[in-house]
């Protein structure tokens, strides 16, 4: 219904706000390049990493001489403008990112221009983590939940891959291994695929009924038994942060996020991190431009930007993120491409949810 709505309430308005796309779509790319100039600035909602984004768009600003301005900003609150502001004629976002998770919640094309007038680039990504952005949205970060380990302590072949051989190295190392369960996601990637596999449970269901809720329980239970083996933690960073200090050996964490930190000097580099077989989360955030963009043709020149090879490698080795171009060089990243057969996608709603309240009521509330 809350689409049926959107939709509608955009179509209302849309002679109006696609008059920048209708404008672009009749363009060649050198027309687009050149109006791009002559509008000479954009506007790029994005919430995270903020500082470090406004210093990688300074190669894009001295080869365009396009003003980039990123807003502070949070993710809710930047969603939360995109649509209070849909039915303006014109908006004050020209490229807006989100989450593949946050896209696939809205109709796509009463809110985002066509990104057909770009060059063609086969290497693009539009279809990741279950989702698909037809001609509307484009990948251009990559993120991988996976395991961040002290290889001084915990040798490759000795790498837990199920979760009974997770059990078995925190029967064995009592406390040297710990998750968060909120302020993070990597937490919930490992515990909600321990629970998928022990339970054997379809999370890409998101039917929450009574009978299907009853069937984590045995992975609820496992988390139980072994409780005093495993330590929780209260964060992505206080994960990471734990091992990197000698306390913990091993700890559920983000791919990007322990690359960043040891590109900053914030933890040993010495930190490795693998997917384990039994599967955990990956995904990734895309951008889209607003119908009503100001700046529309240096939104697309942009976008086009980012999404290239050459700034998907960069972001590779700067921040370890996984290229979102097929062109791109990913020898900068902290695990093999072949691991990342193992990733999953996050569970649907709202079965992931409930599983999530029940994980804290059953396990986090009993420890």
């Amino acid at each position: 219904m809350y689409k049926k709505i959107l939709a509608l309430s955009a179509a209302l308005t849309m002679s109006a706000s696609t008059a920048n796309a209708a404008d672009l779509s009749g363009m060649s790319w050198d027309e687009i390049q050149a109006q791009a100039k002559q509008e000479g600035e954009l506007t790029w909602y994005v919430w995270y990493l903020q500082d470090d984004f406004r210093r990688a768009v300074k190669g894009f600003e001295d080869e365009y001489g396009i003003k980039v301005t990123i807003p502070d900003g949070t993710n809710a609150g930047n969603s939360e403008k995109m649509l209070a502001e849909r039915d303006r004629e014109t908006g004050d976002i020209d490229v807006f990112a989100w989450g593949t998770d946050g896209f696939e919640t809205v109709e796509l094309a009463p809110l985002f221009m066509p990104l057909t007038s770009l060059p063609e680039d086969d290497g693009r990504v539009v279809e990741l983590a279950g989702f698909d952005g037809g001609d509307h949205v484009v990948a251009f970060w990559g993120n991988q939940s996976g395991i961040a380990y002290d290889p001084a302590k915990v040798a490759e072949e000795d790498l837990p891959q199920t979760p009974d051989e997770f059990a078995a190295f925190w029967a064995a190392n009592p406390g040297k291994f710990g998750f968060n369960y909120e302020k993070g996601g990597s937490g919930p990637s490992y515990y909600q695929n321990t629970i998928r596999v022990i339970a054997d449970v379809d999370f890409s269901n998101g039917d929450d009924s009574a009978e299907r809720l009853a069937s984590v329980q045995p992975g609820l239970d496992f988390f139980n038994k072994h409780a005093e083996n495993y330590v929780i933690t209260a964060s992505n960073a206080d994960s990471i942060v734990r091992v990197s200090d000698g306390e913990l050996w091993m700890a559920p964490g983000w791919e990007d996020h322990l690359a960043g930190l040891q590109n900053r000097g914030e933890v040993r580099k010495e930190l490795k991190f693998y997917l384990p077989e039994m599967g955990m989360n990956g995904g990734g955030n895309a951008v889209a431009i607003p119908l009503n963009a100001p700046h529309p043709a240096a939104a697309a020149v942009f976008v086009n930007w980012l999404t290239s090879p050459e700034t998907q490698t960069m972001f590779n080795k700067d921040f370890g993120t996984a290229p979102m171009n097929a062109a791109a060089d990913d020898s900068h990243a902290l695990i093999p491409n072949e691991q990342r057969a193992f990733r999953q996608t996050w569970g649907a709603q709202p079965f992931r949810s409930k599983v999530e309240a029940l994980f804290i009521d059953n396990v986090i509330l009993e420890r």
